[in-house]
């Protein structure tokens, strides 16, 4: 009789929030998820676009932020210090471009707390 003994590789899982600020609708939101989806190691993602944030859940033995980020600038999106591709950025819908490009996105709103 033989026993094997197979210890499990421990994968370290990372979540992480990336800013987001151009992602602000569903259409956005709906084309950066589609295409995350695809990306090996990505374990869930969660976009508030009226925080502009994307947070992420990755296996970091399959992938790293950078690629992630990369992953979201070629959707035409910058994502944190990574710039849109500018083909990509240049596809998108008008309603999904920035204000300044003539897109129909409204300024972000900001959060103004009471003070105590």
């Amino acid at each position: 009789m033989c026993a094997f003994s197979v210890m499990g590789q421990t994968k370290s899982v990372q979540t992480l929030t990336i800013k987001t600020p151009e992602i602000l609708c569903e259409k956005c939101k709906l084309q950066v998820e589609t295409y995350l989806k695809r990306h090996d190691g990505l374990l869930e993602t969660n976009i508030n676009y009226r925080k502009g944030e994307t947070r992420v859940k990755f296996l970091s033995d399959r992938t790293d932020i950078e690629q992630l980020k990369t992953a979201i600038a070629n959707c035409g999106f910058d994502a944190d210090d990574v710039l849109a591709d500018p083909e990509a950025y240049r596809k998108l819908p008008i309603s999904c471009k920035k204000k300044s490009n003539g897109g129909g996105h409204p300024a972000p709103k900001t959060q103004n707390l009471p003070a105590n």
